[in-house]
């Protein structure tokens, strides 16, 4: 009867190549066959961002490093991305980004993050107007604004705004209105933008202004041009589905101390908590009163990043203590997006871009020409080592090896679609070191079987005793390996996080090769009469081994000793 720890190589081999057939497939549904190449590999655009202080100082240090990071957070967002973004002497910040083109990495990065808060005088649908009536001497600038990158979910309004309320009184609940008992004067299919015809009065728009109002086209924002806090404003929501008319700034992103989404205590639904500076406290204050005393869409504040409206909630009562509530209907994403928004806001630095230039890849592919020119010479030499020291057992490698080029590349191909990886040099040549790392394995275990043919046991437990002994030493080589990879990772940027993020990956792939492929086939091969009877070129020659000589029942004695001439 056979025991029940008797190994069945054909079950690890079979879930391998579940694994791998359900990988390929997900790449052939996708139809994307090719995994994402870096600003180095497939060119990109280069934009040169110079900052500048309200009062014309130099930026400081921390300001600068302030900038950098929400620039990087814009561009590769809550993925794994290869842009390189860096600063240059005391006031400029390169971005390069690949596979961007210029215009696009413009929108991107082009913005100075200025935070606005309006009160909101009117608003109406966002579909195209009718001609533009010539315009009036309102006093309305055009506006200008740059999509931002954040994301839109928040920014879609609700038919009647969000609520905006005191966050220390517990009384979000109580004080948010539903979509359906929202003031609205006219019902409307559109459950986006409502036109609203606002009652005369303080904050009504002027004849002029109304015109102007539904004359204006989405489609007209300027990218790159700035609003005027001091003036009233015609704009749009990013998604272009409403017109608003706006009301001089009454805070800025300076007066925001900080901005964080969660879920209060006792509540299930999201809520954002905005911070102010003590002068900010001041003026919401003063501007909440204000707003509160209105009817909706006077009632309404309106939260602007360069130009574009992102979230306008209303007030219901006025707000003292500098700390405030925005409440709704908002999912996870929705409140963290607008939490971002606002912490954005704050940026103390302005920029101009002061030079742009496109990326050709010229370079980047007799890089890697090169690079896949030393690697396929490493892959040759490991072989032929392998076959001149380990013969039949050579194949093995090779095999091994094909299977992690296979995993290797799905993954990296599926992870460019899941979180927008993108390999460059440095990640290719993370995954070159990794194949000693991966032959590191392969000679740890056949190391180990070869010592235990040499006490004596036959190739099939040979196979199983060694994997016992070398596995332990397999996971302690692969865990220092990739908690050298996570550190690396977590401090540094740019091009050696590709690196490091490549190493780590293809060390857990050597992992699963070695578990999951290498050790069941050796398991195989034992059975077989070639390997298992030790044949001269398998590699597991008993003779070539130095292992004790068999005799009688296939005991094995001594190594033979070679005879001496006696005097």
């Amino acid at each position: 009867m056979a025991s029940s720890n008797a190994p069945r190589p054909w079950r690890p081999l079979g879930v391998l190549a579940v694994v791998l057939v359900g990988l390929y497939g997900i790449i052939a549904l996708l139809g994307d066959w090719s995994p994402r190449l870096g600003l180095d590999l497939r060119g990109g655009t280069s934009v040169t961002l110079s900052a500048k202080t309200t009062d014309g100082s130099t930026p400081t240090d921390e300001s600068m490093r302030q900038a950098v990071d929400i620039i990087r957070d814009r561009v590769n967002g809550s993925g794994v991305a290869e842009a390189e973004i860096t600063t240059q002497g005391n006031t400029n910040i390169v971005v390069q980004v690949p596979g961007v083109g210029e215009d696009e990495l413009i929108q991107l990065v082009g913005q100075t993050a200025e935070l606005r808060f309006r009160p909101v005088r009117a608003i109406i649908d966002g579909s195209a107007p009718a001609p533009a009536p010539t315009p009036g001497d309102t006093g309305i600038p055009s506006p200008g604004a740059t999509p931002t990158p954040t994301s839109t979910d928040a920014a879609s309004p609700p038919p009647a705004g969000r609520a905006l309320t005191e966050g220390l009184t517990g009384l979000a609940g109580q004080t948010t209105p539903s979509p359906t008992s929202s003031p609205s004067p006219t019902p409307s299919p559109s459950p986006a933008a409502t036109p609203v015809q606002p009652p005369a009065g303080e904050g009504a728009p002027t004849p002029e202004e109304q015109a102007q109002l539904d004359a204006f086209d989405c489609a007209n924002i300027l990218t790159g041009s700035l609003d005027d806090p001091e003036a009233s404003l015609i704009t749009c929501d990013e998604d272009g589905t409403a017109r608003f008319l706006l009301g001089p700034a009454d805070l800025l992103g300076t007066d925001v101390d900080g901005a964080s989404a969660g879920i209060p205590q006792g509540q299930v639904q999201w809520v954002v908590d905005l911070d102010l500076t003590d002068e900010g406290a001041d003026k919401f204050l003063e501007s909440t009163t204000t707003l509160s005393s209105q009817v909706f869409p006077q009632n309404a504040f309106a939260i602007v990043l360069d130009g574009q409206v992102v979230s306008y909630p209303t007030v219901e009562q006025p707000i003292p203590g500098g700390s405030a509530e925005i409440s709704g209907a908002f999912t996870q994403s929705e409140a963290q997006a607008l939490a971002t928004v606002l912490n954005y806001g704050s940026l103390p630095l302005t920029f101009e871009i002061s030079d742009r230039s496109t990326i050709t890849p010229t370079l980047g592919e007799s890089q890697l020409n090169g690079g896949l020119l030393a690697g396929a010479i490493g892959l040759l030499l490991v072989f032929l080592y392998s076959l001149l020291y380990y013969r039949g057992l050579g194949f093995v490698v090779f095999a091994s090896l094909a299977v992690a080029g296979l995993l290797t590349f799905a993954a990296v191909a599926l992870l460019g679609e899941a979180i927008g990886f993108t390999l460059t040099i440095a990640g290719i040549a993370g995954i070159i070191v990794a194949i000693g790392i991966t032959a590191d394995s392969f000679v740890v275990f056949f190391e180990r079987i070869r010592d235990e043919i040499r006490e004596g046991r036959s190739v099939r437990m040979a196979v199983e005793t060694g994997w016992t002994r070398a596995r332990r030493t397999v996971l302690a080589s692969d865990t220092i390996t990739l908690l050298a990879a996570f550190f690396l990772y977590v401090f540094s940027v740019a091009n050696v996080r590709g690196f490091a993020f490549t190493l780590g990956l293809t060390t857990v792939v050597d992992l699963v090769v070695v578990f999951l492929f290498t050790k069941p086939l050796m398991s195989v091969l034992a059975r077989s009469r070639f390997f298992g009877a030790g044949h001269k070129w398998s590699g597991l020659d008993p003779e070539r081994l130095g292992a004790p000589r068999r005799t009688g029942q296939g005991r094995r004695t001594g190594a033979a000793v070679p005879k001496e001439a006696t005097p």
